[in-house]
């Protein structure tokens, strides 16, 4: 069962912080969303140029993002986001779901023999370093921003933005295992392991369990616990 929804007028943070709180969000998922597109085009097209399934992916990943993020910036852009979080939620969930079905079908079918072989990719390599490296900030400061204002759908776009970083590291030992030892079977197996974890952070999601409800300042806590996760 997921966690009811407390109103932001009367948990968490005073009026005027939670305005800054939600622009701040704002910024951070138009930074994605940004980050995230230029990141689709780069990967997609490597990834054709190379044969490389785990590239395509990615890059298919990164359009999924873009859709987690404007569902956060859809339901902040509204006067009541409280209203919209539970589409929100919904969208975000779907997006969890649908890339953890490519990513094993995709794997599956590479473990079976039927994916094209795959060719040394210096921009992916990059790209997937990059995104590694960028990836868990992002992450870490809308999931901050979003716990203290109480936002499910902040936080769990968060989490698909964390995921990002788990896919960004798959992606890079994969690309540098196939070009080193011709070790293709790595990056699929990997990427099963993600499929699993979407899953979960997807059911989360669609139960609006993606973030913990804020007490009272006073109070200094949360009312499940999570706020120090």
């Amino acid at each position: 069962m997921g966690l009811p929804l407390v109103p932001l007028a009367t948990a968490g943070p005073a009026p005027g912080r939670r305005a800054r709180l939600a622009r701040r969000i704002r910024w951070l998922v138009a930074t994605t969303i940004v980050y995230n597109v230029v990141e689709a085009v780069v990967a997609i097209g490597a990834g054709t140029a190379a044969s490389s399934t785990a590239l395509i992916g990615f890059g298919l990943d990164s359009v999924i993002e873009v859709s987690s993020a404007a569902a956060v910036a859809w339901q902040f852009a509204g006067s009541d986001p409280g209203k919209r979080e539970k589409t929100a939620l919904r969208i975000i969930a779907v997006s969890f779901f649908a890339l953890a079905a490519y990513v094993s079908v995709e794997a599956v079918r590479v473990l079976v023999g039927g994916g094209a072989e795959v060719a040394h990719s210096t921009i992916g390599i990059i790209l997937a370093a990059v995104s590694l490296a960028v990836m868990p900030g992002l992450s870490y400061a809308q999931r901050r921003a979003g716990r203290e204002l109480g936002s499910r759908t902040a936080v769990a776009d968060s989490k698909q933005t964390l995921l990002c970083t788990y896919l960004s590291a798959v992606l890079l030992v994969g690309l540098v295992v196939n070009s080193m030892f011709g070790w293709s079977w790595a990056d699929p197996v990997a990427a099963l392991v993600i499929a699993a974890v979407a899953i979960k952070e997807g059911r989360e999601a669609w139960r609006g369990d993606a973030c913990c409800t804020p007490l009272p300042a006073a109070s200094g806590g949360c009312a499940d616990g999570c706020c120090t996760k």
